[in-house]
């Protein structure tokens, strides 16, 4: 059996206490080091794609996002992997296979990203009618 995850406070809680300033014990922004890790062009839509596989190998990553270039996509998943969020499993194989998995603090994104998600399709229409008036 799964423990169940610690949360730190309800939403109702964050709604009161985030106007004071939310700060980790040793006075850190806790959302700080997620937008980190995810910043740059391609980690944030990287890490959705990997939402999508149980494990999924460097090829099909590589069609998955049209218009990254086989340096970018090994550098981000090197940084994520570096990060925690994503596991690399080279198997000694002729030819050589890796795939690549979330790791269990990867897969605890997945709320985020569904929040995200429906952020997304909620102000989907805004977003671009503001992006064509530029």
């Amino acid at each position: 059996m799964t423990a169940k995850p610690k949360e730190y406070m309800s939403y109702e809680e964050y709604l009161e206490k985030v106007k004071q300033g939310i700060v980790t014990e040793d006075g850190r922004c806790p959302v700080t080091p997620l937008l980190v890790m995810l910043q740059g062009r391609w980690k944030s839509q990287l890490m959705y794609e990997m939402c999508i596989y149980d494990s999924v190998r460097f090829g099909q990553l590589k069609k998955d996002l049209p218009g990254i270039t086989n340096t970018m996509l090994t550098k981000s998943l090197r940084e994520l992997e570096e990060d925690g969020l994503v596991h690399r499993e080279q198997f000694n194989e002729v030819p050589l296979r890796v795939e690549y998995s979330l790791t269990d603090m990867g897969r605890d994104l997945l709320p985020v990203f569904y929040a995200i998600m429906n952020w997304g399709f909620k102000y989907e229409k805004e977003i671009y009618e503001a992006k064509e008036d530029k």
